[in-house]
């Protein structure tokens, strides 16, 4: 038995929130203390078969924390220290904000998920700012996440985002736009063609790059057509398939399943994984998978369907901080199992492209 699973009845007996809170101060504590350096060696798998390079960057291994875990950029040398080969903090908005009432996340224990309905809590782009200029970064590529503060209008959505671009931008080895929430009212509406030309376009008229977009599962297949046509003409630098799903699948079992806000975890692995196929057969571009990563084969389908990187936060609750090196080491076995010699031989490798 892992510590974590010893600590996680405890844990899961308290509201999520609260235990998130209690997971990131003591991440926060250990990043002020030379116990990262501890962490790195308890959790950290280490080989050049693991290493993926694109979006301009060497990642020592596929796998990142996805945005939602530290919105406010306060622990991602702890992340990095267990293991992860990226972190993608946020997301950032403009202003700061308190996000929805509480409570705002709610665990699905039987189906292994979680719903949330936070609202971009966070700092803002300023305090974020200012919070990363004194800020050691760790030596792993850092993703900034960027949503609409609630309170702009949709039809200033552009000068929101670049506002917040302009303050952390400087910091972020790549640059995520997040218009697939279902937690800020009116967000989705603005992955059509013309909100999408606008908030891309300033982004990169300001200098954004690598730029990504990140989608939602609930698109049909036209509108994911759309975006990725706006993805070319813009000649943006990647994808990120994909975001939380209002839908719920008749699988679920938790009495939380009728509970507003995105869903997360396992019950969207298979969805995500076919996004991530559909998506990875009608670009070029980077692809990073997201939705239900809790183990090496989910890690490794969405490789094989064509995403050069993957993340991880509902398998990061449920399998707790050894949750990169049981990836990354399950990674190698199933890359030696298959006669690639690296990961990057693998992405790709169940495409009909």
């Amino acid at each position: 038995m892992t510590p974590y699973t010893a600590a996680r009845p405890f844990l899961f007996s308290l509201p999520p929130e609260t235990a998130h809170t209690l997971a990131y101060r003591g991440l926060r504590l250990a990043q002020r203390t030379r116990a990262t350096d501890l962490l790195a060696e308890r959790y950290t798998v280490r080989d050049p078969r693991l290493a993926v390079t694109c979006l301009g960057e060497r990642f020592p291994n596929p796998l990142g924390v996805a945005a939602g875990f530290d919105k406010n950029a306060e622990v991602v040398t702890a992340l990095s220290s267990l293991g992860f080969g990226h972190v993608e903090v946020g997301g950032v908005t403009a202003e700061a904000q308190e996000g929805n009432p509480r409570p705002r996340m709610f665990r699905l224990r039987e189906d292994e998920a979680i719903i949330n309905r936070m609202g971009f809590n966070n700092d803002g782009a300023d305090r974020i700012g200012a919070r990363l200029d004194r800020t050691d970064l760790p030596e792993v590529p850092l993703g900034i996440n960027v949503g609409k503060s609630k309170s702009t209008p949709l039809e200033r959505a552009e000068e929101d985002y670049r506002y917040t671009y302009d303050r952390v931008g400087e910091h972020a080895d790549f640059v995520v736009v997040n218009v697939s929430s279902p937690n800020t009212p009116g967000l989705r509406t603005l992955q059509n063609r013309e909100g999408l030309e606008r908030i891309l376009g300033a982004l990169s008229d300001a200098g954004a790059s690598p730029l990504l977009l990140k989608l939602s599962p609930d698109l049909r297949a036209k509108a994911i057509e759309t975006a990725l046509s706006v993805v070319s003409d813009l000649d943006l630098d990647g994808v990120i398939a994909t975001n939380t799903t209002t839908e719920r699948p008749e699988s679920l079992q938790n009495v939380n399943r009728v509970e507003d806000g995105g869903l997360s975890g396992r019950p969207l692995e298979t969805r995500a994984t076919e996004c991530v196929r559909f998506v990875a057969e009608r670009t070029d571009v980077p692809v990073i998978g997201v939705g239900g990563v809790f183990t090496a084969e989910d890690a490794y389908r969405k490789i094989r369907a064509g995403a050069s990187l993957v993340q991880t936060y509902t398998g990061l609750v449920y399998r707790g901080p050894s949750i990169a090196r049981e990836i990354n080491g399950g990674l190698l076995g199933l890359l030696d199992r298959d006669g690639f010699d690296s990961v990057e031989e693998a992405v790709g490798a169940d495409l009909t492209k």
